[in-house]
């Protein structure tokens, strides 16, 4: 039974003419822009161009130095702002870390030892099984454990005390704006532009105007830390505090709850575990965030990876990466657990506050013998160094041994790919001529959208245009695009086979989760020692980091589908080949497309660090902006990333839709 020409649709057969109009233009435009003399056709002409760049330098520059709020300036304002968030921060590093200090230097006086390391351990373990069970606190308490034994214990506190006190700021914050946007519905409208830029906008671009204004510092790092993991707090609030039951809603109002009893004894604890998760996802992205961080004056583990990749230090670099990975999964375990933690059982008032609290007076007598005992005994107080063990020589070695023994079939492996796939992709975007990509962008949005969707589309492409970036954002586009075919290409199938087989599932897990909190930074190492520098490297890091959704949404996609269809498809004598390909994945087709639109933000985040590794893109003009503290230039690029990511936000969001109305999953 052959292909039926006659089922492919008008719009179908417009999008191959125009792909093949395409390939084309990129072979030939450039010669016959130039025979024609309109050399406009593949550069933008200056005339066009608008320098939002030293707008926004000027601007900037005006803001920190010459506005004034009454008595103060707005550079008074941030300085105090970093005070008042400083305070908290270097209570909690003199607890984990330095111990209360007076004075500088060899003049330093310590009167008080932090926290023993023993100490510490005990009291993760203890939270452990209060949240959950002895499990929860042998798996919390041994991944402390580890952070001493392999010698990363004094970076991972420091680490840990940026995490302290960025997470109750980034979940407040979260948590009151979610309230405001769930209570205004104006608000809300005002805040869905913002969120979308706070996420989309590459994490490099945020330092830029964070340093300028706050300068370099551990306080810098803690409010770029806050802006980027705020965001899924709000989405999540907002979504939690809508799901609550309309009983629950009805019988705070027969109790006759005022508006703020209503939110905050009614709304807010009936959607506390809805918020929980939201929690976690505030812990895992500021954990995500401490090496880029450290460029401005973090400090902790995130340095350590950092240093690590300038000197190509692998085994180093690794180290530091499991370390952040181990403290992700201790937190994460944790924050999860007390998420699910059922009610405590009521207890009688007359109970001893020793029964009561057996957990916490064992912490308080350890913390108070090992810090009396660590005076006298320095073992007790921090984890003897000729006890550590070292893996870096390890990791080294192997990848020596990798150079030395597979060199020719990498070579000839990377050589392949540029060759066959990622040279061509390069050509074909970079050969486009500008108004060509415009027409067919703003078209996209009018096929899936209307005129609100092209509009935008057509907007964001021009914003990118008019500020000289045209080219970088190409390179940009087929960077992202090559990593996130082929993460789908790897990813799809091993979703497939994750839904399918519980063991495999298990396994697929295990390996997704390890991905998700490793740090981005971390790919780059082995891969750069191991390919150098260059599109390949970047390419493969990508793929890597942003491989995870693409795995859970197909997976998750699969799941959700009604067990009715399926049997109606074994009734109707479906092979197993068949169920698959004519029923799970037409069915699955819109979280497949939303696993495939979270592949293009993180691989669109990730391309900003592959910078580092010699890429030419959007990314680079973000990097260097850091490195010049060129603001102008920095919010710009950072900005033109996140058009790229909107566009491909909604159009992929209204292409889910449509395939969910088509199927009959949504009216």
């Amino acid at each position: 039974m052959g292909f039926d020409l006659r089922k492919i649709g008008p719009v179908a057969w417009f999008w191959i003419g125009a792909f093949a109009v395409s390939l084309v233009l990129a072979q030939y435009a450039k010669g016959w822009s130039k025979a024609m003399g309109a050399k406009w056709l593949m550069k933008v002409p200056r005339d066009l161009r608008i320098p939002m760049k030293k707008d926004v330098s000027v601007f900037m520059d005006w803001l920190v130095e010459g506005a004034h709020f009454g008595l103060f300036t707005f550079k008074d304002l941030t300085r105090g702002l970093s005070w008042l968030i400083e305070q908290p921060y270097l209570l909690v590093k003199s607890v984990l870390v330095t111990g209360w200090v007076e004075g500088l230097g060899d003049e330093a006086v310590q009167h008080l030892p932090p926290l023993t390391w023993i100490a510490v351990i005990a009291i993760v373990f203890a939270m452990g099984y209060y949240a959950k069970n002895w499990k929860l606190a042998a798996l919390v308490g041994g991944c402390f454990a580890y952070l001493a034994i392999f010698g990363q214990w004094q970076s991972a506190m420091v680490t840990l005390a940026s995490i302290a006190i960025a997470v109750p700021l980034g979940v407040t914050g979260g948590l009151l704006l979610g309230i405001a946007g769930y209570r205004w519905q104006w608000f809300n409208r005002l805040l869905q532009p913002i969120l979308d830029l706070m996420q989309t906008v590459p994490i490099f671009a945020y330092l830029v105007p964070i340093l300028f204004l706050f300068g370099f510092g551990p306080v810098s790092a803690l409010v770029a830390t806050v802006v980027y993991a705020m965001p899924p707090m709000v989405r999540i609030t907002i979504l939690a505090l809508q799901g609550v039951s309309p009983e629950i809603r009805e019988f705070g109002v027969m109790a006759g709850c005022t508006g703020r009893q209503m939110l905050w004894k009614v709304m807010v604890p009936s959607a506390a575990r809805g918020l929980m998760v939201g929690v976690n996802q505030v812990i895992m992205l500021s954990l995500n965030m401490v090496i880029i961080a450290s460029m401005i004056g973090a400090g902790g583990l995130g340095y350590d990876v950092l240093t690590s990749l300038r000197r190509l230090d692998i085994g180093g670099g690794l180290e530091a990466g499991v370390a952040i990975v181990v403290l992700a999964i201790a937190l994460d375990r944790l924050s999860q657990a007390f998420a699910d933690r059922a009610p405590p059982e009521h207890m009688e008032l007359e109970t001893r506050f020793i029964r009561r609290h057996p957990w916490m007076l064992t912490c308080v007598l350890i913390v108070l013998g090992t810090g009396i005992a660590g005076i006298f005994a320095t073992p007790f107080q921090t984890y003897p160094s000729v006890m550590e063990i070292t893996t870096g020589p390890f990791w080294e070695d192997l990848v020596k041994w990798i150079n030395v023994t597979f060199f020719d079939q990498l070579e000839a492996a990377k050589t392949f790919m540029l060759v066959t796939f990622l040279v061509p992709v390069k050509r074909f975007l970079l050969g486009l001529p500008w108004p060509w990509v415009l027409v067919l962008v703003t078209i996209a949005g009018w096929q899936l959208g209307r005129f609100k969707l092209a509009l935008l589309c057509f907007a964001l492409t021009l914003f990118i245009l008019v500020n000289g970036l045209w080219a970088k954002a190409m390179v940009t586009v087929y960077l992202c695009g090559v990593s996130v075919v082929i993460a789908g290409i790897i990813g799809i199938p091993i979703g497939i086979l994750a839904a399918q087989n519980k063991q495999a599932d298990r396994i697929v897990a295990a390996f997704i989760d390890t991905l998700q909190t490793l740090p981005s930074f971390v790919y780059l190492i082995p891969v750069v020692m191991l390919f150098r520098v260059g599109d390949f490297s970047a390419m493969i890091a990508v793929v890597l980091y942003a491989l995870a959704p693409a795995v859970r949404y197909t997976a998750h996609g699969i799941r959700s589908i009604d067990p009715h269809l399926i049997e109606a498809g074994i009734v109707s004598g479906c092979t197993k080949r068949q169920l698959l390909w004519r029923i799970k994945l037409p069915l699955a087709l819109p979280e497949i497309m939303l696993g495939i639109n979270q592949t293009i933000m993180l691989a669109l985040s990730m391309l900003v660090i592959t910078a580092l590794v010699g890429t030419r893109e959007l990314g680079q003009e973000v990097y260097i902006a850091l490195t010049k503290a060129d603001t102008g230039r920095g919010i710009i690029a950072g900005v033109s990333v996140a058009c790229i990511a909107i566009i491909a936000d909604r159009l992929i969001a209204a292409g889910s839709l449509r395939a969910k109305r088509r199927l009959g999953l949504e009216t």
